[in-house]
This record gives structure tokens, C-alpha cells and sequence, in this order.
């Protein structure tokens, strides 16, 4: 089952169960998160009753971020074997974990606008992204896997030169309307690892991998957060991205203005995102 959440024209949104034809509504859920706070969230989407939309009628700004305000966004630092040894770094021990906020969100085919304080070093990430579907603490990898609602695709646009003012990396996470996520969450009794993930910018493949190459697994990082914090239903985990990244590059190559990227995991669905800069 694949879901979604969609603008409407009112300015609201819903819920949407997403075929190969088109999308149904779910009578009462404003967004797929909404949906996932009811533990009956799978019942619910499979008898969506709302009049059905062709895919071809929906215009891509309608598509809003698939989960619009998770009350968590927890991400993964180096967690790609290959992007590990990119780095120059010896694979970890434990997740490397940070933290974004809601307002860092922006839908999956939405421009991605950077303020020209922040434009030096803008850098792509193709990451897949697990959605919690109830709520999970203190938990081993079994149950977590359980608790797991689905997947989805994200972006964690990186402003680098802010990311390693220190050695926090918060503030290079968290510019406003800059991490694509979406179009759709795809449960996950429908996917597994090993599917391709890659970022093209400009026509050009710059990250091409499986996600069998995790160092930590989906479940194993559920259960991990699980004993740090409580994790409800709609939050999300980002697992981190493979190489290919434009910091990592000799030389260093970074997003320019007006810059198409793409990123993709089959199974799932694609992003696309132009890159706009703000200022002269």
C-alpha cells in the first residue's frame, strides 16, 4: 500500500491512498501522519471511500511532504559503508544521530529556495527514510521492525560550510523548506533493502547505490532511538546517506542556482526539486 498527503485547494490537505491510476482520499485524515496517530491507520486506508483522482490530473505542487509535521525527525550520520570510506572515516560502533525540525521540511516536487547567507556549500544526500506507524520505547529490533508504518524517499540538503562551523552538525541540517520528502510512503509489508538509490543533478548521476549497504538496519536503528526516546506514530528516521556526496569530491562540487535534483529508490518514487538561491 502506498499513501500520500496532497494539498488541497482550500489550502488544507489529505490523506490520500495512491495506486497506479490514481488516488483515493481517506474520509477524516487531513495527512498521513494524522492517519498513523489511529492504531486502526491500515483498516482506514484500505477502505478510502473519497472519489478517486487520475494521477495525471494532479498537478506535481499538490504532492506535500508525505508526513507534514512529525513530532520527530531523527537522522543518521554515516551510515552508508561507501559513504563511510568517502569520508575517510572507520565504520561506527554505534548510529551517529542529529536532529531536524518540521520546518525543514518542504514537499517532493517543491523548489528548494536557499538564502544567500547559506548558498556557498549546498550539498545533496539521497536518503531513505523509515516512518514510525505506533508508538515504540525501549523496544529490541523484533518488535521494532513492528512498529515500523512504511518508507519514504528524503533529501537531507546539507549547507556544509554552516554543518562544520563546529562539531555539532544541527545548523547545517535545519534551513527552512530544504529537505525534500515524499511523494509517498510505501508500508512496509511492501518493501525490502537492497533496492537502488541514487541523486542525479542536472541529468547527472551523482549517487548510485542499494540500501543494502546500511551499516545499521531500519530496525536495529528503531530500537536504538527507542531506548533514548519515545517514538510516536508519523516520526521519522533518515538512515543516512551512500557516497557520491559533492563535499566528498576532488574538488568539492556543490549545488549552483537553478539546479535540478533528483532523488530516487525504486519501490518507492522520486523527488524532484529545483534549486533556487535567494539575493544577487
Amino acid at each position: 500500500m502506498r499513501l500520500a498527503t496532497l494539498r488541497r485547494e482550500d489550502g488544507g490537505t489529505t490523506a490520500v491512498v495512491v495506486d497506479d491510476d490514481a488516488a483515493t482520499p481517506i474520509p477524516g485524515a487531513a495527512d498521513v501522519g494524522e492517519l498513523l496517530a489511529d492504531p486502526d491507520w491500515r483498516r482506514r486506508a484500505s477502505r478510502a471511500s473519497g472519489e478517486r483522482i487520475p494521477l495525471d490530473r494532479i498537478p506535481a505542487a499538490r504532492w506535500a511532504p508525505v508526513v507534514p509535521r512529525p513530532a520527530k525527525i531523527l537522522c543518521v550520520g554515516l551510515n552508508y559503508r561507501s559513504h563511510i570510506l568517502e569520508m575517510g572515516r572507520e565504520l561506527p560502533e554505534h548510529p551517529t544521530l542529529f536532529a531536524k525540525f518540521a520546518t525543514a521540511l518542504t514537499g517532493p516536487s517543491d523548489d528548494i529556495v536557499v538564502p544567500a547567507h547559506a548558498r556557498d556549500a549546498v550539498d545533496w544526500e539521497a536518503e531513505l527514510a523509515i516512518v514510525i506507524g505506533r508508538e515504540a520505547a525501549d523496544i529490541g529490533t523484533d518488535e521494532a521492525a513492528d512498529a515500523i508504518a512504511g518508507y519514504t524517499v528524503l533529501n537531507d540538503v546539507s549547507m556544509r560550510d554552516w554543518q562544520n562551523r563546529t562539531l555539532e552538525w544541527l545548523q547545517g541540517k535545519n534551513f527552512a523548506r530544504t529537505t525534500p520528502i515524499g511523494p509517498v510512503l510505501q508500508t512496509a509489508d511492501a518493501f525490502a533493502l537492497g533496492e537502488r538509490i541514487r541523486c542525479e543533478v542536472g541529468g547527472e548521476t551523482l549517487q548510485d547505490a542499494t540500501t543494502d549497504d546500511l551499516v545499521f538496519e531500519p530496525a536495529a536503528l528503531v530500537s536504538y532511538i527507542s531506548r533514548i526516546l519515545p517514538l510516536e506514530p508519523g516520526d521519522v528516521i533518515a538512515t543516512g546517506t551512500p557516497g557520491g556526496v559533492g563535499h566528498a569530491r576532488t574538488p568539492a562540487r556543490y549545488l549552483r542556482d537553478g539546479d535540478e535534483m533528483v532523488t530516487a529508490i525504486d519501490g518507492i518514487g522520486e523527488l524532484r526539486n529545483r534549486i533556487r538561491f535567494e539575493g544577487p
